[in-house]
Formats: C-alpha cells, sequence, structure tokens
C-alpha cells in the first residue's frame, strides 16, 4: 500500500455521529467543505437537499445523512461542483462500507477532502 494511501483519513473519522440516525435508515452521510464553497449554485440545481444561501454566497444541505431515494440527486451535485478545480467538495460517504462514492477523485473510495 502506498505511503498516500496510509495518510488518507477514513470517512468515518471525519464529524461525530452520535446524532445521526441508524445506518439502515440513513445509509449515506454528506461531508461538506463549507469553507471551500464559492456560491456556483450547481449543487442546488442538481439537488432538493441544497440550498444556496444568496446573502453569503454559500451552500448548505439541508441534511447530511440521506437515504437511497436520496442518493442519486445527491451524488449529482456532488458531481457538478465545481470548486477545488471541479473536484468538488460535497462529498457522499456509504456509512456501511466506509467509502467515499462521490465525487471520488482518487477512484479507490478514500476520502478526497483537504482538512
Amino acid at each position: 500500500m502506498s505511503e498516500e494511501r496510509e495518510e488518507r483519513r477514513k470517512p468515518s473519522e471525519f464529524g461525530t455521529d452520535e446524532d445521526a440516525p441508524p445506518v439502515d435508515e440513513k445509509p449515506y452521510k454528506i461531508i461538506f467543505e463549507a469553507n471551500k464553497c464559492f456560491g456556483a449554485g450547481k449543487c442546488a440545481e442538481a439537488s432538493r437537499n441544497w440550498e444556496l444561501d444568496l446573502e453569503t454566497g454559500v451552500a448548505q444541505p439541508r441534511a447530511y445523512f440521506i437515504d437511497e431515494s436520496e442518493l442519486d440527486e445527491n451524488v449529482r451535485a456532488a458531481e457538478l461542483c465545481p470548486a477545488k478545480k471541479d473536484r468538488g467538495i460535497i462529498h457522499i460517504i456509504d456509512r456501511e462500507k466506509d467509502i467515499e462514492i462521490a465525487p471520488d477523485p482518487h477512484g479507490d473510495g478514500s476520502l478526497s477532502v483537504d482538512w
């Protein structure tokens, strides 16, 4: 295993899930790098879960835990996000598998945040 892969943190290591709904109810989690949002609004166009605050110019999810019925539109929002040179700042995590499913620029399920 490469050193780069070893240094990447697992999605479960970010945030606390103490107040999270059970995995079987909401198997997906959103990790959002809000400090890198520049208000393009692509996420809000793609998903009802995302809203753009016109005063601050920053997007925000309405919910950080989602179920299967909300997955496709949130994955689309993550894929359309142009921040970080089109690598995106919306990360959709499969809580059961503990992997990033979108945008997954590394192609290996590792979390692609810049924290």
